[in-house]
């Protein structure tokens, strides 16, 4: 069997209504054998999808994923900001004390707590 006739029985294998059994078994008549190696799955798919690729994705993702952080991270400061002025609002104790937190507390015990003498 010639190099053309291989390939005209391997084309008309493609057509929906032929019949590939009798079609390989003639190829095998023939002397023509697919015989694979066990690794050729794994060869296949490193040509297919090399491993630079699963490289290049996984930084890709890593970096989305860090500006999806930096934008939640972002609007969540803000929110609890607006937050606090909200709440410092509705006491009716907006001053820079209240802001810092300084109510009730003397200067020279909060340097104490800071300093830790």
């Amino acid at each position: 069997m010639n190099p053309s006739e291989v390939k005209t029985l391997i084309i008309d294998s493609l057509s929906p209504d032929s019949d590939s059994k009798a079609i390989s078994a003639r190829l095998e008549l023939e002397g023509v054998s697919f015989d694979f190696d066990s690794g050729i799955r794994d060869s296949v798919l490193d040509r297919i999808f090399p491993v630079a690729l699963k490289v290049k994705g996984e930084i890709e993702f890593i970096r989305n994923m860090n500006f999806a952080f930096r934008s939640i991270a972002i609007s969540g400061v803000a929110a609890i900001i607006l937050l606090l002025i909200s709440i410092f609002l509705m006491e009716g104790s907006f001053s820079v004390d209240s802001f810092l937190g300084l109510r009730d507390n003397y200067d020279e015990s909060i340097v104490c707590l800071l300093t830790g003498k």
